[in-house]
């Protein structure tokens, strides 16, 4: 470590930043990943990979590791929220996989990381944690990153210091955007809880007015993921201390049973408020490079947040294999990837507008929603069978 030039230097540790180095290191760089956090680990609870990224892991020879620690739902659920109907469903059956050429599989941050981690240490990158990022400076053939534990010298810096990434500066000017929402998250083992058989196969959605409650197993069955989100209507008062349990309770008292119930399984210890930021067009200064949430963060109602890192460091580690020269290869990688997650970022707002509304909007899209047959892939194709990845 030191002044040793390498390939490249990743800031940040996350899915994003492991991603990345797994990827470049798979293709025969020399990787270095700076993380601030004294441990390479991740807070959270479940998260959804969807066939666009387990393709992407099955290619790093990443998937068995991944299903042996997840689980393959076999079907999404949307239910409405108030009077719990069915309104459409997914059938994530072996069509599923032999269309999109991957499973759907849901598990926990942690477990990821993990798989990412060991990834990125058999293949020789050097992760180092406790080493807080200050600033980047870059030339044309290189760039250096100052850090808490000295300077660092690549070819290429990869941003992956998430949705307040300090790096982004050097891009753009533009802060996160607050929805105005806020989630809380929860799992806990199934003994502990009294769900249905059928819960332990799905991910159910409850939609309904300003909130949705989302539920799915993880870690083979054995463990229940549960996140609430929420419109606050203290946020939109302008109050500094919003999207408090007692806001929870409020806006969920109009939900069913079932939906209220899932209540329960939260941890109620920390709140967290939803935030995107709107796309930009330029990833690349120089030899500093964007990628995932610090690159494009994005609203949680398609589950894609994890699944875009992926396709970042894909497509990235594609192109620089693909091209001596890296110039070229950077900014082919910026127009992909700039088109791709912006629209996913789009669509990903839009979707939580559809599912948040109320009245003669709540209505029409339950009959749509109940019109549409289970296993018709038209809303998802272009998601999930993307093909630039």
């Amino acid at each position: 470590m030191g002044d040793a030039l390498v390939d490249a230097v990743v800031v940040g540790g996350g899915i994003g930043g492991l991603a990345n180095a797994c990827a470049l290191a798979r293709a025969g760089y020399s990787v270095r990943v700076l993380e601030r956090a004294p441990a390479f680990g991740e807070i959270g609870a479940g998260l959804q990979l969807a066939p666009n990224a387990t393709r992407v892991l099955r290619e790093w020879g990443l998937l068995e590791e991944i299903l042996g620690l997840g689980v393959s739902p076999r079907r999404l659920v949307l239910r409405d929220a108030v009077d719990e109907e069915e309104l459409t469903r997914l059938e994530l059956d072996g069509g599923f996989a032999a269309r999109y050429g991957a499973p759907y599989v849901v598990i926990h941050r942690g477990d990821l990381l993990d798989v990412l981690a060991r990834a990125c240490v058999r293949a020789g990158v050097e992760l180092v944690p406790g080493c807080e990022v200050y600033d980047a400076a870059t030339g044309d053939e290189e760039a250096v990153v100052s850090s808490a534990r000295g300077q660092h010298r690549a070819r290429l810096v990869i941003v992956a210091d998430g949705l307040h990434s300090r790096l982004r500066a050097r891009f753009s000017d533009d802060e996160p955007v607050c929805a105005g929402y806020a989630a809380y998250r929860g799992a806990f083992p199934v003994e502990r809880l009294d769900l249905e058989p059928e819960a332990l196969e799905t991910v159910v959605g409850y939609v309904g007015p300003g909130c949705h409650l989302i539920q799915y197993p993880l870690r083979g069955g054995r463990m229940f993921n549960t996140v609430a989100v929420f419109k606050s209507s203290a946020y939109e008062r302008g109050e500094a201390d919003w999207g408090g349990p007692e806001e929870l309770e409020a806006v969920f008292a109009g939900c069913g049973p079932k939906a209220r119930a899932g209540l329960k399984s939260l941890s109620l210890t920390r709140r967290w408020p939803m935030y995107d930021r709107l796309p930009i067009p330029n990833w690349i200064n120089g030899r500093l490079v964007l990628t995932g949430d610090a690159a494009h963060p994005m609203l949680q109602y398609l589950a894609q947040g994890a699944c875009q890192a992926i396709e970042d460091a894909h497509c990235l580690a594609t192109e620089l294999a693909s091209d001596l020269d890296w110039s070229v290869a950077l900014k082919r990688y910026e127009d992909a990837r700039t088109a791709r997650t912006a629209h996913v970022q789009a669509a990903s707002r839009l979707w939580g507008d559809i599912w948040h509304t109320d009245g003669v909007g709540r209505l029409l899209r339950n009959t749509l929603f109940r019109q549409r047959a289970p296993h018709d892939y038209t809303y998802v194709d272009w998601l999930y069978g993307f093909s630039g990845a």
